[in-house]
Parts: structure tokens; C-alpha cells; sequence
């Protein structure tokens, strides 16, 4: 086994591991460090994969701004003096079934496909040419995106507000 193998596996772990802690705390902000270490361990299978562009933006967005958004928003909304923030139902039979038929259907798919696996991959950072895309071809799509996400913002902002 080389480095890239023995990282994969690792970094398979955490996130599995760490998605399991999510979906199986009863507290809520255990669940929240859960899908934390989740998306981490995301975005280091992205790096792996050569993906350098969506791993930082799996970082930048999913960790630094939703997951950093959630907890706040928990922390926040709840009285946390001597109070335990903690789900109130926990189906874990339903649960093991729903998973365990995923799991059926995955390993079925994994060892009825006939891979192909590629020799030697180079490696060549995607980050210069979504730059010069994004800035180039796609710069009136990019801003019209950025024009409606604040009009939304505008709008969420004029909805919370109170009268």
C-alpha cells in the first residue's frame, strides 16, 4: 500500500466515523462537530482525487460558513444555562434498515461494475482555468448569481425583521 491508499482510507474513516457520530448523538452540537469532521474528511478525499478547487470550497463553504452558521444559530437561540440541547426521538431500527439497504445496493453496484482503472494520473490544479473561465465566459452568469443571492439576502433580511 502507498501513501495515497493508506490516506484514502484514513480520510474514509473520519468521515464515515464522523457521520455516524452526527446521525447517532442525541445532542444536537455534538452532531453539529460531527458533520464538521465530516466535511473535512470530504474535502481531504477531494485533494486526493486531484480536485483542489472543490476542496477549498468545500471547506470555505460547508465548514466555514454553514456548519459555523448552524452552530451559532444553536447556541444562540437556545438558553444554554444548565439546559442539555438534545433531540427528542431516536429511531435507530428504522434507521439500521434505511442504512443497511443502502449499503445492499452500494456493495451490489461496487462489485457488479466492471472498473477501469487508468494508468499514471498527472496532476494539473483546476483553480487558473475555473479563474479564467468564471472571469471570462461565465463573468454575466457569475453576476447575475451574486445580484439574486443578495436580493435574497435583502429579502430574508426585510421578512425577519419585525414590525
Amino acid at each position: 500500500m502507498d501513501f495515497t491508499n493508506i490516506a484514502f482510507y484514513i480520510f474514509a474513516a473520519l468521515t464515515v466515523g464522523s457521520a455516524g457520530v452526527m446521525v447517532f448523538h442525541r445532542n444536537v452540537v455534538y452532531s453539529a462537530v460531527g458533520l464538521l469532521f465530516a466535511f473535512f474528511g470530504v474535502a481531504g478525499i477531494y485533494v486526493l482525487l486531484a480536485a483542489d478547487f472543490i476542496a477549498i470550497v468545500q471547506i470555505l463553504i460547508y465548514v466555514g460558513g454553514i456548519l459555523i452558521l448552524l452552530l451559532f444559530g444553536v447556541m444562540l437561540s437556545q438558553k444554554l444555562t444548565k439546559v442539555d440541547v438534545r433531540t427528542e426521538s431516536m429511531q435507530l431500527v428504522p434507521a439500521v434498515v434505511v442504512v443497511g439497504g443502502v449499503l445492499a445496493v452500494l456493495l451490489l453496484t461496487i462489485s457488479s461494475t466492471p472498473w477501469k482503472l487508468a494508468g499514471s494520473l498527472e496532476y494539473e490544479p483546476t483553480t487558473k482555468a475555473i479563474g479564467r473561465l468564471m472571469m471570462t465566459e461565465y463573468l454575466i452568469p457569475f453576476e447575475i448569481a451574486s445580484v439574486l443571492l443578495l436580493a435574497a439576502l435583502i429579502g430574508a433580511a426585510y421578512i425577519a425583521r419585525k414590525n
